[in-house]
């Protein structure tokens, strides 16, 4: 099944009836760990329940894709947990027509997600086989929308930036200025900062020269590598 990005806005408070092979998990999903833990975007809400989150994992983690948990894809990374995925989507707010950046791009799902709302994407992913795969699993999906980059991420992609939203699904012991150079006016940056192992979620906006920020509360991440994240000797040997 193809799912491709969609447009529509002014969505009912009832989800539409695209389904897929894990639809029931699905719906347990997002009524159980999204909704009655405050996520109320019903754009978001949708994205979340029919982009089929078992495509992005390995073969082993299909039967818990929709659990309520991260999930590893590769050699120190995860898929995030789905209500760390819907509270990021929530907070940047992408809007169709709007360009967006996701830094530690992994699997693509959120990407998928960001694609899903209307936005054009660009993700950026260190590691190169991940990258690949999660480039041809996007174009399987049939997003035309979405560019993945392999390499380092941690000071955003200058060379498509402006962008409306930007997520950071890694940790970062302080965001970027370069990074943040390349939010657009009214833009929004969705990041995890703090050390190694606890981080704050935080939503941070540009108003002209004013920059704001708002905790959306702990989380823990695996690390971002590069030169605007953590070097790799602190983070310890790469396998």
């Amino acid at each position: 099944m193809e799912i491709h990005p969609s447009t529509r806005q002014g969505w009912s408070n009832e989800l539409t009836t695209i389904t897929h092979s894990f639809d029931l998990e699905a719906r347990h999903m997002v009524e159980e760990q999204l909704r009655r833990r405050g996520i109320h975007d019903e754009r978001v809400l949708e994205a979340m329940r029919v982009i089929p989150r078992h495509k992005f994992v390995p073969t082993e983690s299909v039967g818990a894709a929709y659990e309520d948990r991260p999930l590893p894809i590769g050699t120190h990374e995860t898929i995030s947990q789905p209500y760390i995925v819907a509270l990021m989507t929530e907070a940047a707010r992408a809007a169709p027509g709007e360009h967006a950046l996701e830094i530690g791009g992994g699997c693509g799902y959120q990407a998928a997600i960001l694609a899903h709302l209307g936005a054009t994407v660009c993700a950026v992913e260190r590691n190169t086989q991940l990258a690949e795969e999660s480039r041809e699993r996007l174009e399987r999906l049939g997003y035309g929308n979405i560019e993945v980059f392999d390499g380092d991420g941690s000071d955003g992609l200058a060379e498509r930036a402006p962008y409306n939203v930007i997520i950071v699904s890694a940790a970062t012991p302080s965001i970027s200025p370069v990074m943040l150079s390349q939010l657009a006016e009214g833009g929004r940056l969705v990041a995890p900062v703090g050390s190694l192992r606890q981080q704050e979620l935080l939503l941070v906006c540009r108003q002209g020269e004013r920059i704001t920020t708002r905790s959306l509360g702990a989380c823990q991440f695996v690390p971002l590598i590069g030169k605007g994240g953590w070097k790799q000797e602190e983070v310890g040997p790469k396998n």
